[in-house]
């Protein structure tokens, strides 16, 4: 039964960022702001609320003169943060139907929409931004002054040129901001703020002038409508110059005077493409991602949503980010798994963002040499529109791919001596060599050589990763770590040792084959550090014979120009995958990391080490490349019911005891059933253990629901999510819903 109020008693419907599938009935607060009643509040306000004993912020879905509950049982509301809504129309809509589509609390998924100073209450205001200056004895140097200090002689040059720098001006001239401290404490530089406006567009948009297109690049840049929605596949061999026509288009776009958005998989990347960009631009360009501080992340949100950043890049959940003019979005490396969040608001920002782009009426750019199999679909069944480029840029050729058998082969700490041999050819005639190993840490276990004792996690069904520096055992799945025994615990032999190669130990056995060169590794270890990347990469960019050691984060998008050879260490690695999936990412990841060799004049070569050189997706990727591996693998997919020909949903479910966790599932099959009885083109699997049964000392199992036609799945999956949530049994488990899953395990 619904209760009515007067209407100058309107209710407040809000989002909160707590875990259950429903909005909560407030009354207005007591102290509105001025001039203004709670008829007047725009969906998308922030508000501050009593929830329980604490206090949460909570997003206004609307004003309402109805509630299911009773007015004198509700509570009124303590504060409204900014009568400005923080997410407009369009954004509070989109995150919505992702909320209904992902199976996620409308509360959890409007926080993901927002920066963390106004998820904790702040104002949506934009600070003013510092600007370096001459002072008037700055201006009164000489040209050429400060020759004994280049970078200070750099920055006095840039601003005599220039009226005003900012940060980012800075950054993009490499000038460290200490050398803009040593020019204020000088006298001769000053720091004036300058509140940030939308400007018109500057009178010279370009920096530097395009790249001429080639043929196939111009066939392809000519198809692209700025007027309309349409999802454009550029698959584009690695190095085919797939930014160039992002950059040109991204032109097209803000001629009109509208804005981009650009998404890359990694943090890392996101700095290489912010140059790119920069150099190519003379506009405001703002960089979003988790490598920010919080105050950072609002003001770069902030100048998007008021139109002041005409060039967004970012990383997954860049693509909440509110714009004045929306024009173009892109997604490079549309294949990476990055885009899809793996817990909490499990959403596909590739997927999304075609939502999104189809509500603006703008196109969208899904942009890889290695299409994932649903867009590859997609652009197959003329859901997409298909455009292709088969040849490098320039004069760049395709590496040559070379299989080596390491069956029956003396490895040294991993590496065959035809490897060996091949660096210290590249080497030596003054190039770089790219050393993949998708392993980080020293070894991937210790073993006793006497028992055969092996290094477990405590907390998970997986083996402890040597690390050496610092000497620990890490398992990369919990966190869990503790030292180096020096003895076995099961035999007390001190025989024991690290088994397997990783990044470190690869690093280690590098530079004492190669000690005239340096090594440089690159994983999640050595570039924890905010900027570490761009600093390991200087050398790298420098030119100068060196040998990069890494794992995927190296795949992803980078060009070196002076890499003329890519070994990889392990090419066997998903062949055997357990996770339907597992094909398809090797078959990507192989050659984006091949993609590495070779990118400008000259020639590059890859050295693929195998156990398994006669494996048919082996010798498929090999002698004809990726889409006729994607080819093979979407007829198996086809055969056997799987995406992108069916559509899959997991229920999760994990507990300190594997029967809390089996018992949930089974009801919640049971509870499936009644809405949806088994059949054909309906059919559900399990509870299963999930690939890694036990991981931070929870059991964890999985149910999973498989459908030719994604409506009737739909309909279940939100009726089937609040029984559930009202089920006595989820108070013992964790539970979650993860629809179109990327991760199987």
């Amino acid at each position: 039964m619904n209760h009515s109020l007067p209407t100058d008693n309107m209710l407040l419907e809000i989002a909160l960022p707590v875990p259950l599938r429903r909005s909560f009935d407030y009354l207005p607060p007591i102290n509105m702001p001025s001039g203004i009643s709670p008829a007047d509040l725009q969906p998308g306000v922030l508000v501050r609320v009593p929830f329980g004993r604490q206090e949460l912020i909570g997003v206004l879905i609307r004003a309402k003169s109805e509630s299911p509950q009773e007015p004198g049982k509700l509570r009124a509301a303590l504060e409204i943060i900014d009568p400005r809504p923080a997410l407009d129309s369009e954004l509070l809509d989109l995150c919505l139907w992702a909320a209904d589509y992902y199976q996620c609390a409308p509360g959890e998924a409007l926080q993901t929409a927002l920066p963390v100073l106004l998820r904790q209450g702040e104002p949506a205001q934009l600070r003013g931004e510092p600007m370096f200056r001459l002072t008037t004895e700055g201006k009164g140097l000489p040209e050429g002054a400060l020759k004994r200090s280049p970078k200070q002689a750099a920055l006095l040059a840039a601003l005599q040129n220039r009226h005003q720098l900012n940060r980012g001006d800075l950054d993009q001239l490499e000038i460290p901001r200490t050398i803009a401290k040593s020019l204020i404490d000088k006298g001769l530089v000053t720091v004036v703020e300058v509140a940030p406006s939308a400007n018109t567009l500057p009178t010279q948009l370009l920096r530097e002038q395009p790249l001429s297109l080639s043929d196939e690049q111009q066939a392809a840049f000519a198809q692209i409508d700025y007027h309309q929605f349409k999802t454009y596949l550029l698959d584009g061999a690695t190095g085919s110059g797939k930014t160039e026509i992002y950059l040109q288009a991204i032109e097209q776009t803000l001629k009109q005077g509208k804005q981009a958005l650009v998404l890359v998989p990694e943090i890392g990347l996101t700095p290489q493409t912010l140059q790119r960009f920069q150099r190519r631009f003379n506009l405001p360009i703002v960089a979003l991602h988790s490598g920010l501080n919080d105050r950072e992340r609002l003001d770069a949100w902030l100048q998007a949503r008021d139109g002041i950043a005409q060039i967004i890049i970012g990383t997954r959940s860049a693509l909440f980010t509110p714009l004045k003019e929306p024009g173009i979005l892109i997604i490079d490396e549309e294949h990476d798994g990055s885009f899809k969040q793996q817990d909490g608001f499990r959403y596909s920002a590739r997927d999304l963002a075609a939502v999104r782009a189809h509500r603006l009426g703008i196109p969208l750019i899904l942009g890889s040499a290695t299409p994932s199999l649903e867009t590859l679909h997609n652009a197959l069944q003329g859901r997409y529109q298909y455009l292709r480029l088969k040849a490098r840029a320039g004069n760049a050729k395709p590496p040559e791919i070379q299989l080596l058998d390491i069956r029956g082969e003396i490895l040294h700490e991993g590496f065959a001596q035809a490897s060996i041999d091949a660096i210290g050819d590249t080497l030596g005639k003054g190039n770089q060599v790219l050393v993949f190993l998708n392993r980080r840490g020293y070894a991937p276990t210790l073993e006793c050589h006497d028992c055969g004792w092996l290094a477990n996690c405590n907390h998970c069904d997986a083996r402890m990763t040597v690390h050496q520096t610092p000497r620990h055992l890490h398992c990369h799945h919990c966190d869990h770590q503790r030292g180096i025994p020096k003895r076995c615990p099961n035999c007390n032999s001190s025989r024991i040792q690290p088994i397997g190669q990783g990044t470190e130990r690869s690093e280690v056995v590098l530079q004492q084959l190669f000690p005239a060169h340096k090594v440089i590794r690159v994983d999640r270890d050595s570039t924890r550090n905010k900027n570490a990347m761009q600093k390991l990469l200087v050398d790298v960019h420098s030119g100068e014979p060196c040998i990069l050691v890494g794992t995927q984060m190296l795949a992803k998008g980078h060009h070196f120009a002076d890499v003329t050879l890519v070994v990889i260490i392990d090419a066997d690695a998903g062949l055997f995958s357990t996770d339907f999936r597992g094909a398809e990412r090797m078959g990507q990841l192989l050659l984006q990391v091949a993609g590495r060799a070779g990118r400008e004049e000259k020639n590059g070569r890859v050295i693929l080490q195998s156990h398994h050189t006669d494996h048919p997706l082996v010798q498929t990727l090999v002698q004809q490349g990726y889409h006729a591996l994607a080819e093979l693998i979407l007829h198996e997919r086809q055969i056997t019911q799987l995406p992108p020909y069916r559509h899959l949903a997991l229920v999760r479910a994990e507990s300190k005891q594997a029967i809390a966790a089996v018992d949930f599932l089974q009801t919640a099959r049971k509870m499936a059933e009644q809405m949806q009885a088994p059949q054909p083109h309906f059919n559900y699997l399990g509870p299963l253990p999930a690939m890694m049964e036990k991981r931070g000392d929870r059991f964890r199992y999985q149910l999973q629901i498989n459908s030719a036609q994604r409506k009737p799945l739909q309909l279940m999956l939100t009726e089937l999510a609040l029984q559930l949530e009202a089920s006595p049994l989820a108070k013992r488990v964790r539970w979650s819903i993860d629809v179109d899953p990327q991760e199987m395990g």
